[in-house]
């Protein structure tokens, strides 16, 4: 997998302004599409936004909660990533 730096920084970014900003429901949990969509073959995360294909289908369809989760699970395999 060899995303840009320069996207994995905003991606990363991104994923803490989400997280920081939880109480503030007032603001409407963003996509972390990239337009990458090239899914991985080794990790199954989208070389992009870092989601699964099972959260990229699901992410329409689900309330705030879910994409939260989906963001911290982002942050985590961003810092997996870097680690290697």
């Amino acid at each position: 997998m060899s995303p840009e730096p320069k996207a994995m920084k905003f991606l990363a970014a991104s994923a803490r302004h989400v997280r920081v900003s939880e109480q503030n429901f007032a603001q409407t949990v963003p996509s972390p599409c990239m337009s990458v969509c090239q899914m991985d073959a080794a990790t199954g995360w989208c070389q992009g936004c870092f989601r699964t294909l099972e959260e990229i289908g699901q992410w329409g369809n689900t309330d705030d909660a879910f994409k939260r989760v989906v963001w911290a699970r982002i942050e985590t395999r961003l810092a997996q990533f870097e680690e290697t």
